[in-house]
């Protein structure tokens, strides 16, 4: 039996460096980047979604960014299907594939080979769901399948909706189905001290205002996004979509961004931490002594 394929996994909470790294990284051990970033998938969404530039990528090959219109729907059934059919491109260049982002769930289903359920989008059963509160929508939810309960983002109206859809299509959310992958994964976890990983997000957020991010959301409003639309892409978009409207101030917007970011930093980190075999490190050069000795 030949050798497994080996890909490497650089994974942490928002504003912890992981994508810096993964550059660093993968200059020195000839590799390619595969985004698994529930957001960078769309094109448009810059600023907000903390997307890597041009100039940070340093020439290296970067896949499953800018590839949907914000318009679109975009699973975690085709993310798969993307990150799937990039590390293959990029073995057959006989060169390492590093999966960088800090959406679990698209992690997990790459590094396990998850075979997720097909259900096609209820639209009727989207616009009533769409009516209500996230609160209401995790009770229904709750009462269709109490364990998907349990691990949802219970404030991601989104993924609410999502499973509240598949529960009333298969009878509940089904187990994973974990299927014997064809690589083997190194997960490497970015883990800053909380007063450093606040004082980053911190200095993002009020980077993001800077650098335009209300100006972006204003674009994507007269691209054709409702409102509503906008606050399902995320925080970033939401505040800024409510202070074009008036509705909250200026000083609102920064507080309510930085207060969202800090509980995702700690639902992220709550859904890293259940996966013992993440390896956690500080610093770049224990990264590199982990990849090193996991690639020999």
């Amino acid at each position: 039996m030949e050798p497994k394929r080996k890909i490497i996994v650089i994974l942490g909470p928002t504003a912890s460096g992981k994508s810096e790294l993964a550059v660093k990284l993968a200059r020195k051990i000839n590799g390619e980047i595969v985004s698994a970033d529930s957001r960078q998938v769309y094109k448009g969404l810059n600023i907000g979604s903390g997307k890597i530039t041009k100039k940070e990528m340093g020439g290296i090959p970067h896949y499953c960014l800018d590839i949907v219109s914000p318009k679109k729907i975009f699973t975690v059934v085709d993310f798969k299907k993307c990150a799937e059919e990039a590390i293959e491109n990029i073995f057959t260049k006989n060169k390492t594939p590093i999966v960088v982002g800090g959406t679990g769930l698209y992690i997990q289903a790459v590094v396990d080979n998850i075979v997720l359920p097909e259900v096609k989008p209820d639209w009727k059963l989207r616009k009533e769901l769409e009516k209500k509160t996230t609160e209401e929508m995790f009770k229904i939810l709750q009462k269709l399948d109490s364990e998907r309960a349990e691990k949802i983002d219970a404030k991601n109206p989104r993924r609410l909706i999502r499973a509240i859809e598949i529960a009333k299509t298969l009878g509940k959310v089904p187990n994973l189905d974990i299927q014997c992958p064809s690589w083997d994964a190194m997960q490497i976890g970015v883990k800053l001290p909380n007063k450093i990983l606040n004082k980053n997000i911190e200095k993002r957020v009020k980077k993001m205002l800077k650098d335009g991010l209300v100006a972006e959301t204003k674009k994507l409003r007269k691209s054709g996004l409702s409102w509503k639309r906008i606050y399902e892409l995320g925080f970033e978009y939401k505040y800024p979509a409510l202070f074009l409207q008036n509705k909250i101030s200026k000083e609102e917007m920064l507080d309510r961004m930085l207060i969202e970011n800090w509980q995702y930093a700690k639902r992220q980190m709550t859904w890293f931490r259940k996966d013992k075999r993440i390896k956690w490190i500080s610093k770049e050069n224990q990264a590199e002594r982990l990849i090193k000795k996991f690639l020999k």
